[in-house]
């Protein structure tokens, strides 16, 4: 080709210029823009937004500056609200509390979690084929249940004269319990009421554990666990040496999705207790709404929010790389 015939040559078409691979570059990038529009709507600039509030004493009752309400009657106070934190303040001092709180719901749901639903994906996974469906059906049934719902009915199973758990105590000689309303009655060192919500929230939640657990069963070859039988093993040393260990990505999964979850814990806490008695089932998402759009702090809610951020991000991360591990088995 001469160079006059390389010049005149017209350009070709963009479809031509990806190609194969470009097209399919192109098709992902085209499929997945609504999501990573959705993501940057409600996800990313929400963060941004948040971050930026933390850095002000805003109010929305106040006008504020021409830009978005910052300045003026709104002032720039930099790493103030984070500093107030470690103080003596009663919103500081709220703060460390809903924060203590947050933490040991979310690390006491989520094993319990855990250790409800891996033997009970076990056992759905042993009955009869024709009763499997039933039973997964039950169990996921809380999951769909909406959660002012599962609130209000786990509140009137606590209620302390006609609740269903005192009906019981009183039916054995024991001494009904002021489950949500004692702020003395403890189980462990951690207070009962805050036992109370995290029960109910795990039993509004296992459902989807239990779909995530039921699916990595069935994808665990037979033939392992017959080999283990042949060879003499019980069901116990299968499940513990076969089962258990080859769930483990499974769990991994559930465990940071459950986490995840229990640190936004709100709605069945508001509902059932709004933090009572004398904070103690006070978390850091309620703390954040109370101090956001009941007292109009969004400066101050706005740091916790960025604080809690920080805290799900580094567990996430944790989590994350115990799941880092490539597992593999040949059949």
């Amino acid at each position: 080709m001469s160079s006059l015939e390389r010049t005149i040559t017209p350009p070709r078409r963009w479809w031509k210029v990806f190609g194969k691979r470009g097209g399919r570059s192109y098709f992902v990038l085209t499929a997945l823009l609504p999501l990573l529009s959705y993501m940057l709507l409600w996800e990313v600039l929400p963060i941004i937004w948040t971050l930026c509030l933390s850095f002000f004493d805003y109010s929305p009752s106040r006008s504020g500056g021409v830009i978005l309400g910052f300045g003026g009657t709104n002032p720039y106070i930099g790493l103030e609200h984070f500093r107030r934190m470690m103080g003596n303040s009663l919103q500081a001092q709220l703060f460390r509390t809903s924060l203590i709180n947050t933490l040991m719901f979310a690390f006491i749901a989520v094993p319990l979690n855990l250790l409800i639903t891996i033997p009970l994906a076990v056992a759905i996974e042993s009955v009869h084929e024709r009763f499997k469906g039933f039973f997964r059906f039950i169990y996921f049934l809380p999951t769909v249940t909406t959660s002012v719902a599962v609130a209000a009915m786990w509140k009137y199973l606590y209620h302390p004269q006609q609740g269903l758990f005192n009906i019981i105590l009183k039916g054995v000689g024991l001494q009904p319990v002021i489950w949500l309303g004692d702020p003395r009655a403890t189980l462990g060192g951690v207070p009962v009421a805050l036992w109370a919500v995290i029960l109910a929230s795990v039993w509004h939640d296992m459902g989807y554990n239990l779909i995530i657990l039921i699916a990595a069963l069935q994808a665990i070859p037979e033939t392992f666990k017959e080999a283990a039988r042949i060879d003499g093993a019980s069901e116990w040393r299968v499940f513990w040496h076969i089962t258990l260990p080859l769930l483990r990505p499974a769990i991994v999964s559930a465990s940071t999705l459950t986490m995840m979850y229990f640190f936004h814990a709100f709605d069945i806490i508001q509902i059932m207790t709004d933090g009572g008695p004398s904070n103690q089932t006070q978390v850091l998402v309620l703390d954040i709404y109370q101090n956001a759009f009941r007292s109009g702090r969004m400066g101050w809610a706005g740091a916790e929010a960025f604080i809690l951020f920080l805290i799900v991000l580094l567990v996430t991360l944790l989590q994350l790389r115990l799941a880092r591990k490539e597992w593999h088995y040949d059949t």
